[in-house]
């Protein structure tokens, strides 16, 4: 969202700071704009345990979301496909609806949903397909897009990894449009550069999501009214 957010002229506090006029054409694709002016992320944040959601609004750009669109669990999925996919994924994914739903109902134009998450933990690939499943299901209409990052031995040492990745491409395969697979050894991690992986990911998939947006826009001008999208 920092790369989102700096693209369209948008601060950490959702204010528009750019110098364009373009960066306002299209920006009602990913955010929306409260009565306050303030350009808020069409988008739910979800995980299975409350750090990574504290972390994030401790971070820069936690105030730009909104605060009901924070939706965790207490105990992890402990890196189980099954517990994200059947058990403690299963209680907490009618949250995550409800959220998905509210951002659906404020928006004008529905294009689809856009899903990014990790394939080797047990929320990203448990929980994740199981959103997606859920979703597929309310608005088969819908486009699903994903951008799934794949595990790797060399960025993380949890055995399991392979086989949460295993059983989530089936359900990829079966219930999204589009998957973008990216690597976990990103641009210069081969060379066991992994200090900045994460943030290296992160702009990664930042860079994929820019192109699938520009390449979607270009295929859809004989639209008559802008197309909206929920991030999840």
């Amino acid at each position: 969202w920092e790369v989102i957010s700096d693209e369209h002229g948008i601060d950490p506090a959702g204010g528009y700071v750019g110098d364009s006029a373009l960066q306002l054409e299209r920006i009602n694709v990913y955010y929306n704009e409260s009565s306050s002016q303030k350009y808020v992320p069409r988008a739910a944040l979800v995980d299975l345990e409350p750090g990574t959601m504290d972390s994030v609004r401790s971070g820069p750009f936690g105030q730009l979301f909104r605060p009901d669109n924070f939706i965790f669990g207490q105990t992890g999925a402990g890196n189980n496909w099954a517990k994200g996919h059947y058990t403690e994924g299963a209680e907490l994914v009618d949250a995550v609806l409800d959220v998905v739903r509210k951002e659906c109902e404020h928006c004008d134009c529905l294009q689809g949903f856009q899903l990014t998450h990790s394939l080797g933990g047990g929320t990203g690939s448990g929980m994740g397909t199981l959103l997606i499943s859920k979703i597929r299901e309310e608005y088969p209409d819908r486009i699903m897009n994903t951008f799934s990052v794949m595990p790797s031995p060399k960025v993380s040492d949890t055995v399991v990894e392979p086989y949460n990745a295993t059983l989530s491409v089936h359900q990829l395969v079966e219930n999204t449009d589009e998957t973008y697979c990216i690597d976990n050894e990103g641009e210069g991690m081969d060379e066991m550069e992994f200090t900045e992986a994460e943030s290296n990911m992160n702009d990664l998939v930042s860079e994929y999501q820019q192109y699938q947006d520009a390449t979607a826009d270009e295929g859809e001008e004989a639209f008559e009214d802008e197309d909206e999208e929920v991030d999840e």
